[in-house]
């Protein structure tokens, strides 16, 4: 049938107080889950319980059970977690809510759950009730998740396995949040939560509140449901990241016979008194990241039931989020022009491990030391440098949903019409200032000589200024406006537009009891027209020598201190602590201001430079549109104990990508067209063993397309010299993902489970990255002019730093493309889901009968691929000398197979509660192995990193909460996040070799009550 009246008596016969959780407000399964069809008649082990029969069960054991009972009956690979469950997680991101599911892992920023990987990929959809979502950026996975609230979701299911009308685009799987259906309401919802979030390191607290209404009525026109969720949220996001290169300041012994473009290199130009190869200090950089978001969302829906053989319904979903950063960077910059006199004070050995069996042996790096200057030498260097990074992200995100559904005998169909939107704007105005030392000279360029300190034993990386040198300012001089001069301006106003339009068909003839092994036949119809557009708006003023730049004093009412809690993480000492910033709040709230003032004290001196309106930036643009015609049939089918479908699934896609080429002053824009066409088999087998036992097996193809911007064929340009220019490729080719799915389930006790999967997954044309070094010379410097012959790409903008002796801007810098991997890859892994519930042993174990586990484990691994990384100069030069190679005419470089970012070998979480009088308690622990990726600290990229993606190292993280029920409506509560203030790992080639960043996020606590009716 249609409409699922079997669900809908029990579901009526629960009362609200045990259906409703204070931040999630309701579990009401919705009658038409994602891409649902009419099912077919159950068999005698499927059938419901008659309405007498029906067991009242409340709270978490309540949630487990029901999201038991949907895997239990799916003919695919599924998991749910229910409202119930949701609310009672010990955060309220949706990411870390899905982290508790087997088999995925998430990524965090600044300590906030982000992004999401399904069995060991990013490359996963997305939806909100069946309906495609949009992402603020060009990724295809969807909007990000903490967009969203939970409050506004009443449960979430993700897809492992697809059946033939599951909507294609997903290696992973399918996350599907579902929101309230009010026509499962039994009576008036009404619920309010009021919380407090408490932010450690930014020693903030926000406001989040939430509420629900919600009713269903009979009527002489039939049933009518409504459903209005809201909810209003802010928070205050720490991280602290120190990050410390030690990869660009090889020094070879003075025994070395070096031998740079032909030339042997004499010993006096090396270290006396030291006859080893170290690797020492290239740059330090000081980050505080720091988010500050407030976010509304709302979700409506409206439900109109003429008759038990009709439905139609309007759903909408509206996001709105402010995501304001106000982070800040206190740089040593330069300090490698010293590292032949700085020699450290201590070492330590860091061996690189190997690569594809190469095995790259050990060297020296320096662990502690100073870094003095010798003004007799290079003069001003090293130099010290304060950054106000404020870029914002402004998204609205739309989902509308208009559908009907009926039923005429055996026959039942759904027609269907949505639109997912998004529009992201992404101001900026970052700045940097230069500290003028007082206690060293000053030349023409518009920064000068300061000592510094490291101590990077421990396994940690703390720097900060070297206060036993005679050249030490004060803590009084650091904070002077006096002391500063005006570097760098960045003015920002990217945008992104995002939209999918869909319409949808599906159909379904019920022929159970007409044969004994089809129950049902489905097919439909699909179109869908997607548009990504976005647009480079900016300007970048670089200034580097004093001429040009304005002292602090100029603009002094914009300087204020900066964060100076640098140390509250860890307990750290040597750090900097007083430095100055252009104040990012009046940055972010009045810029026209801001700049007005700056501007002014452009003015003042001499080169009286202008700060460029921001423009759009033709080489950044790029438009892509999408069409795709989708169709399906699939049979489905019982017999005996074992029942299932098979179907297939052919999409077409067409694709205009258009972007612009651009010639000195002349930009003529360039459309290129490309499209394919794909046949996707599914099949999706279930067998009850016995009444306990249930084993599944699927196989199954799907795509993966390729992002918006990797589709781009327009350029675009950063500041910094050390980032690789990205350029994209349009005829990229979708990936084809074919997975095989095997799993057992042994439901041994009430609301509880032994489950063991396994899984492989052949990947055929992955998307792996390339890149294209531009090369330094004998001296350690790029080309700093077009058209970069040695390799990489003249970028304009980028401000010649430690890798030019000539300041200002513009130099060859490194190109960053994607391809398609031309051999294929595997995913094979393996999970186990444990899930226990004391509450059955009430009358013997008394109040302990409260306890209850879940825990689940997976392993996975990845092989094949032909796509490699190369070590990039850095690497090569280090690598080398390792292998006492010193002429360059003889280097040799190493790769290793790119294999998958974000990807963990291992992962697991163990959550114990306890539920009874009225209390309502968790903790979960979560950890999982290290992985490589290009989430790096403080902007490292590929150069810095010796040419591979860095690796995290393995991290658990403990998170909890405390529930009380006051009365039948009224509950109080604590959750916390990062209990423990677990820090994070980021090792340069291999784990555990070169560390080479770190994070430390916040850990936050968040009170309040709720009251629900």
């Amino acid at each position: 049938m249609a409409f699922d009246t079997r669900s809908q008596s029990v579901l009526r016969k629960l009362p609200a107080s045990a259906a409703l959780l204070a931040s999630t407000a309701l579990f009401a399964t919705p009658v038409f889950a994602q891409d649902a069809e009419p099912q077919p008649a159950p068999s005698a082990a499927q059938s419901a319980p008659a309405e007498s029969e029906a067991i009242v069960v409340t709270g978490i054991r309540s949630s487990l059970q029901s999201a038991l009972n949907q895997k239990r009956s799916a003919d695919s690979l599924i998991e749910v977690i229910e409202a119930e469950d949701i609310g009672k997680l010990p955060d309220q991101n949706l990411a870390e809510v899905l982290e508790n599911i087997p088999g995925i892992q998430i990524t965090r920023e600044a300590g906030v759950g982000t992004g999401v990987q399904i069995r060991g990929t990013n490359d996963n959809r997305t939806e909100i009730n069946g309906v495609s979502t949009v992402g603020s950026g060009s990724g295809r996975g969807g909007i990000s998740f903490e967009d969203v609230s939970a409050s506004i979701i009443s449960s979430v299911e993700v897809i492992k396995a697809p059946e033939a009308k599951t909507i294609e685009g997903s290696v992973g799987g399918t996350i599907n949040l579902r929101t309230i259906r009010p026509l499962d309401l039994n009576e008036p919802l009404i619920a309010a939560r009021v919380q407090g979030e408490y932010s450690e390191l930014s020693d903030s607290t926000k406001p989040r509140l939430s509420g629900t209404l919600g009713n269903r009525w009979d009527t002489g026109v039939g049933e009518i449901g409504i459903v209005l969720s809201g909810s209003y949220a802010e928070q205050e996001a720490t991280s602290f990241r120190p990050r410390v290169d030690r990869d660009g300041g090889l020094v070879e012994n003075v025994n070395a016979n070096v031998v740079r473009n032909g030339t042997a290199q004499a010993p006096s130009a090396r270290p006396a008194a030291q006859d080893f190869d170290f690797v020492g200090i290239q740059f330090l950089n000081q980050e505080l990241e720091n988010f500050e978001y407030e976010t509304v969302n709302f979700a409506g829906t409206l439900e109109w039931a003429p008759s038990d053989k009709l439905k139609f319904y309007f759903d909408t979903v509206y996001n709105d989020q402010e995501r304001r950063q106000d982070s800040s960077r206190v740089q040593a910059s330069g300090v490698s022009a010293l590292v032949d006199h700085m020699v450290p004070d201590t070492f330590e050995t860091v061996d690189f491990g190997s690569l594809d069996g190469v095995d790259l042996g050990s060297i020296q790096v320096a662990e502690t030391g100073v870094i003095e200057p010798i003004l007799s030498v290079d003069g001003d260097d090293p130099n010290l440098r304060f950054s106000s990074d404020v870029g914002a992200r402004l998204t609205t995100s739309e989902i509308y949903r208009l559908g009907t559904e009926f039923e005429a005998g055996r026959f039942s169909a759904r027609v269907e019409a949505s639109r997912s939107l998004s529009n992201t704007t992404s101001p900026d105005l970052s700045t940097t200032i230069n500290f003028i030392n007082p206690h060293t000279p000053t030349g023409s360029g518009n920064d000068n000589a300061v000592p510094f300190a490291y101590d990077l034993s421990g396994n940690s990386l703390t720097f900060g200024i070297n206060q036993n040198s005679q050249y030490a300012p004060t803590a009084a001089e650091l904070l002077d406006p006096a002391n500063v001069v005006l570097q760098q301006i960045v003015i920002g106003n990217d945008s992104q537009r995002n939209k999918e339009d869909a319409f949808r068909i599906d159909a379904s003839v019920d022929v159970y009891g007409t044969n004994p092994f089809f129950t049902s036949f489905d097919w439909g119809y699909r179109y869908s027209k997607t548009t990504s557009t976005y647009n480079d708006v900016g300007s970048t003023l670089t200034l580097s020598q004093m001429n040009d730049s304005p002292r602090g004093t100029a603009f002094a009412e914009l300087l204020v201190p900066g964060p100076d809690n640098f140390g509250d993480a860890d307990g750290r000492e040597l750090y900097f602590g007083d430095f100055l910033l252009i104040d990012p709040d009046r940055a972010f709230s009045d810029r026209e201001g801001t700049l007005a003032i700056l501007q002014d004290a452009l003015n003042s001196v001499p080169g009286m430079r202008q700060i460029g309106e921001a423009s759009e930036n033709s080489a950044g643009y790029f438009s892509i549109d999408e069409t795709t015609h989708a169709v399906y049939g699939q049979a489905n089918f019982e017999y005996g104990p074992i029942r299932g479908n098979i179907g297939l699934r052919w999409i077409d896609t067409s694709l205009d990508s258009t972007g612009n080429s651009v010639t000195g002053s002349d930009v003529t824009q360039v459309v290129t067209k490309g499209g394919y066409a794909k046949l996707l088999p599914r099949i999706n087998l279930a067998a009850e063993v016995t009444d306990d036992v249930m084993v599944r097996a699927s196989w199954g193809k799907d795509i993966n397309r390729p992002d918006y911007d990797l589709l781009s064929t327009s350029v675009s340009f950063v500041t910094s010299e050390n980032a690789a220019v990205q350029i994209g490729n349009a005829n990229l080719k979708p990936e084809t993902v074919t997975s095989y799915d095997l799993s057992a389930d042994w439901y041994f006790a009430p609301s509880s489970v032994l489950s063991v999967a396994f899984f492989h997954k052949n990947r055929k044309d992955l998307f792996v990255t390339q890149l294209e070094d531009a090369p330094l010379d004998a001296n350690g410097f790029r080309d700093i002019t077009a058209p970069c012959e040695g390799g990489g790409i003249y970028n304009p903008i980028a401000f010649r730093n430690q890798l030019s002796p000539i300041g200002g801007s513009g130099m060859c810098v490194p190109i960053l493309t994607t391809i398609n991997d031309t051999g294929s890859t595997t995913q094979t892994g393996v999970e186990v889901t444990f899930q226990y519930d004391l509450s059955q042993f009430e009358d013997t174990l008394g109040f302990a009968s409260g306890f209850g586990l879940l825990a689940n484990y997976t392993y996975q691994e990845y092989g094949g691929g032909e796509a490699f990384n190369t070590s990039a100069t850095r690497g090569t030069d280090i690598f080398n000398a390792i292998n006492g190679i010193y002429d360059d005419a003889d280097f040799v470089t190493y790769t290793a197979k790119q294999g998958l970012l974000d990807f963990s070998k291992h992962a697991y979480n163990v959550t114990v509660y306890y539920e009874k009088y009225g209390l309502s308690a968790r903790a979960r622990y979560t950890w999982r192995d290290s992985f490589r990726t290009l989430d790096t600290v403080g902007g490292a990229t590929l150069s810095s990193t010796l040419g591979f993606p860095v690796v995290t190292a393995a991290r658990g993280q403990l998170n909890g909460s405390i529930n009380y029920d006051i009365t039948e409506w009224l509950a109080v509560g604590v959750e916390g996040v990062n209990l423990t203030k677990s820090t994070i790992k980021q090792y340069c080639v291999n784990d555990g070799a070169l560390l080479c960043g770190e994070g430390l996020p916040d850990r936050r606590l968040i009170a309040g009550f709720s009251v629900r009716f």
